[in-house]
């Protein structure tokens, strides 16, 4: 299993405390019952943060028309919108909810240059709460495809999910499913796409970032 490098000076403290943990339950505490207890909880545990930080490989097929899903998790939203920080039109807002067992790679819907980008500090409202696209701790990123059609798309913090990470900057430029950011323990992934888009996914499906195909441009 390849582990994410956001996640490696994490486990690494955290096997240190588990085996710290044990080293002093079995040697000052006598009951066994315990000690197989703290033993299995920590493994148990600690198998967890594994799932959490675990990086799959991802081939991502281009295609100038499909919009990948940005990250690994359920369709939770799917309306007509404005949006009002950057696009200032009306848009399809697909939004897709990571829980804490999903991976949590961020990657690139669209092949493009990044035309925007934005961090908010804020809130951390639970991911479902409709303000928090508006309200949260996010960042806003706007790519654009050589055909000058531009995608939105947001990466929101939740009430557990308090760290979010990004890699890009205006200027670069991303290949379809590239790797543009993080959200440790899950969040919520906002795209914002052309009205003339043709949604490829339904509410409550499963997405697999840079997979999924969650539209294709027109």
């Amino acid at each position: 299993m390849t582990i994410h490098k956001e996640g490696r000076t994490f486990l690494l403290v955290m096997a240190i405390i588990f085996i710290g943990l044990n080293y002093v339950v079995f040697n000052y505490v006598s009951m066994s019952l315990i000690q197989s207890l703290v033993l299995a909880a920590s493994i148990v545990i600690y198998l967890l943060f594994l799932q959490f930080f675990r990086l799959p490989k991802c081939v991502t097929p281009e295609d100038p028309k499909a919009v990948y899903a940005p990250a690994e998790g359920k369709v939770v939203v799917i309306e007509k919108t404005t949006e009002d920080e950057y696009l200032k039109d009306e848009r399809i807002q697909i939004s897709i909810f990571m829980s804490p067992l999903n991976v949590h790679v961020n990657r690139a819907p669209i092949k493009g240059k990044v035309s925007f980008f934005k961090y908010h500090p804020g809130k951390y409202l639970v991911a479902w709460h409709p303000k928090s696209s508006t309200e949260n701790e996010r960042t806003t990123v706007v790519m654009e495809n050589d055909k000058g059609v531009k995608v939105l798309f947001r990466q929101i913090a939740g009430a557990v999910a308090r760290r979010i990470k990004w890699y890009v900057k205006e200027g670069d430029e991303l290949a379809q499913g590239e790797e543009f950011g993080f959200i440790k323990f899950g969040s919520r992934v906002d795209v914002f796409l052309p009205l003339d888009a043709k949604i490829e996914v339904n509410i409550n499906d499963k997405t697999t970032g840079g997979k999924t195909v969650i539209a294709r441009l027109a």
